[in-house]
């Protein structure tokens, strides 16, 4: 394998979480401070509208120009982008940020992969979202996970997940993700490469 990824987990719904068994409560945790403790505080980024048709050549331009800092990537073509990255209800969200001048900056995406709930008699389901691809440029990867975190949380999302490739392992911390006991390992089928850490994985399974 090229590389065993870890996951981490954002609770945006911690009381259920914790109903559902997902999580649960610390020794001299309460309902009330877990609650408090995991809210998700507005973000300043001006500028975050949804992603449109009309923003494909741009993102495409952003993305191709970011992953050229990883070891493992691939190139995006405009079709691509646009099947993979332009939002659909309840699969995709993909957002801009766009400066003052209209221009696009800034570019950040997640996906929704619900979980079944068996045996609870008060939730069916978890609705969780995955980080997928994002892209900092004027502003910080903080800022821009800031801000996914915000709109996760609109769309009633329970919890946000996110694999450490990338450059997310070094925002996980300070946005309170707590690190998960399972990982996903990279394969390439037919191809022969050197292992190599997660800071330099650029392709997010989907």
């Amino acid at each position: 394998g090229i590389n065993a990824e870890y996951g981490y987990h954002r609770s945006l719904n911690p009381k259920k979480l914790i109903q559902c068994g997902f999580s649960s409560l610390g020794n001299n945790m309460t309902m009330a401070r877990k609650i408090k403790l995991l809210k998700v505080e507005p973000s300043k980024v001006k500028g975050v509208r949804a992603m449109r048709a009309g923003d494909v050549d741009a993102v495409a331009t952003l993305l191709n120009a970011y992953l050229e800092r990883f070891n493992l990537t691939n190139t995006w073509s405009n079709d691509e982008v646009a099947h993979w990255l332009l939002p659909r209800a309840d699969v995709i969200y993909s957002y801009v940020v766009v400066n003052g001048n209209n221009q696009l900056t800034d570019f950040f995406s997640f996906y929704n992969l619900p979980s079944t709930v068996i045996g609870n008699s008060q939730h069916s389901s978890i609705k969780a979202a995955y980080a997928f691809y994002t892209v900092p440029n004027k502003h910080s990867l903080l800022e821009l996970m800031k801000e996914a975190l915000v709109m996760a949380k609109r769309e009633r999302f329970d919890v946000f997940n996110s694999l450490e490739l990338l450059e997310y392992a070094t925002v996980m911390k300070e946005l309170k993700f707590g690190v998960g006991d399972g990982h996903l390992q990279y394969y390439l089928y037919n191809w022969r490469t050197r292992g190599m850490p997660a800071d330099q994985v650029g392709l997010v399974m989907l």
